[in-house]
């Protein structure tokens, strides 16, 4: 019966599995983890249990389906090990063109349902004892570009929930990461230029000639020059899950350490003649 124990595969749930960073952390995990994979579309987690894994349908703007899901993990496995926050999406577009609703949408999915994610779930680890919560930040949470207003917004919020999960935690068994994600190969930039066509009126917007410049005509190409795979992600996901006392913060790519390093060594003035040239 031990031995029988020591070689269950701990169970990681992972939200937002569509494409992109999601699905791959998924397939690499899968050899080592139980990973229970969850999608908002229905024809994608139909794709995902197709694949092979132990999929469900969760919008995690909605409560119901958070504890209907948490509820059916725990039948099934009696525990979880951890949760990796990955869930979210980019809404661009200029400040003064975002309407207040656009604004609450971009925090539903990728600050409160984070928050809903993670509260439902520490329920689960409280009475375990234990447990690792991974949330997926941005660089732009620790520092901010134009056109990118709701999406700074959501992520520096997130910033926040983290920083003061870790003090209230702290001597618990429960490990809290943040995961700091600059520019990675995916399908988040053409989702979120879909975003910006649906929800901005940016040909009678002040700053139409510069969304036809680093927006529209740009929609096309690949993210930047230094852009990497998801497999700096993934290395870090393991690291997280693995390590006896995981970092509190991981920097994906090396455009996050360097624009963190820069937040803290240049003077404001300095990094926004920086930040307005990217």
């Amino acid at each position: 019966m031990y031995y029988t124990l020591r070689m269950k595969r701990k169970t990681v749930l992972i939200t937002g599995c569509s494409s992109g960073i999601g699905y791959d952390c998924a397939k690499a995990l899968a050899k080592e983890y139980k990973v229970i994979a969850t999608a908002r579309k229905k024809e994608d987690v139909a794709r995902l249990k197709k694949e092979g894994f132990e999929a469900y349908r969760l919008d995690v703007t909605k409560s119901e389906e958070i504890e209907k899901v948490l509820k059916i993990v725990l039948k099934n496995h009696k525990e979880l090990y951890a949760l990796f926050n990955n869930a979210g999406y980019g809404q661009p577009g200029a400040i003064e063109d975002i309407s207040k609703e656009v604004l609450q949408a971009q925090f539903e999915t990728n600050f409160f349902g984070m928050w809903d994610m993670t509260q439902k779930t520490l329920k689960i680890f409280r009475k375990q004892g234990y447990g690792r919560i991974l949330n997926h930040s941005s660089v732009l949470g620790l520092v901010s570009l134009k056109f990118r207003g709701a999406y700074n917004a959501s992520k520096y919020a997130v910033e926040a929930l983290d920083d003061t999960l870790r003090l209230e935690l702290a001597g618990s068994e429960i490990y809290v990461s943040t995961i700091n994600t600059g520019p990675v190969r995916s399908r988040f930039r053409e989702n979120a230029v879909a975003m910006f066509f649906k929800n901005i009126d940016y040909k009678n917007s002040s700053y139409a000639k510069e969304y036809e410049k680093e927006l529209i005509e740009a929609k096309e190409s690949s993210t930047a020059a230094f852009s990497r795979g998801s497999d700096v992600v993934i290395a870090n996901i393991r690291h997280a899950l693995k390590a006896k006392n995981p970092s509190p913060r991981y920097y994906n790519t090396e455009a996050t350490w360097l624009l963190a390093f820069l937040k803290r060594a240049l003077p404001t003035s300095w990094l926004d003649a920086l930040l307005k040239r990217i």
